[in-house]
């Protein structure tokens, strides 16, 4: 009877304890703005914007990524909705301010609150703006959103094995390999793919990488 309650009593100091912890707060509403381009929070009326954007390059031909097809838009910004309604899911578009076009999309996912990390990826851009300022000026936008007012203590990417472009230009922002999901995620064209695993934490961020990246912005 004895170790029944104190059981039970220490079962109800754990809960409380977990419940006092502090978590992860991402706001969905918040837009990121700086170095030439706006991140706005995706809404159902971009879906003519991301639409133009894709078609750009026909970027859903790629059998690595997850841009929409045109008819397949609107399904696309909703399936992000209802991420972001279950609090898994950041999603923003991306607008270029020279042109003051919507270019593409990125978003933090895989939200872990207790954990204090965050993903960043569903990101690509139209061909146009690919190999330019954008997609450093949206990361910077990102981790320093992410490192500097969140909280975070790390932050993540995943990639599709066969997408060396992106692998590369995650390695160039100093993140580490963690190592490799074999047969992760289905892709496009039926086949499966492994993803590729790579972290930043906040001490590297604040050891360097904030700096080695800015870099980039200015050259």
């Amino acid at each position: 009877m004895g170790n029944t309650s104190s059981a039970r009593e220490a079962g109800q100091g754990l809960r409380e304890l977990l419940v006092a912890a502090p978590v992860l707060k991402v706001d969905p509403a918040v837009t990121l703005e700086g170095r030439g381009v706006r991140l706005e929070p995706m809404r159902l009326d971009h879906e003519e914007a991301l639409r133009s954007a894709a078609a750009d390059g026909e970027l859903w031909t790629l059998r690595y990524t997850t841009v929409p097809e045109p008819s397949g838009t609107r399904a696309y910004i909703e399936a992000a909705l209802s991420d972001c309604t279950k609090g898994t899911r950041c999603p923003w578009v991306v607008r270029e301010l020279t042109s003051g076009r919507i270019i593409g999309s990125t978003s933090y996912h895989d939200i872990v609150p207790g954990a204090f990390r965050v993903e960043i990826g569903y990101t690509w851009y139209s061909k146009s703006w690919q190999r330019t300022h954008v997609n450093t000026a949206c990361k910077i936008l990102l981790m320093e959103h992410a490192f500097d007012t969140l909280g975070c203590q790390v932050v993540g990417w995943r990639t599709d094995n066969l997408n060396l472009r992106s692998q590369a230009a995650i390695e160039r922002l100093g993140a580490k390999k963690d190592g490799t999901v074999r047969r992760a995620r289905p892709r496009r064209d039926g086949s499966i793919g492994d993803s590729v695993m790579y972290s930043m934490t906040v001490e590297e961020w604040r050891g360097g990488a904030r700096e080695r990246i800015m870099g980039f912005s200015t050259h």
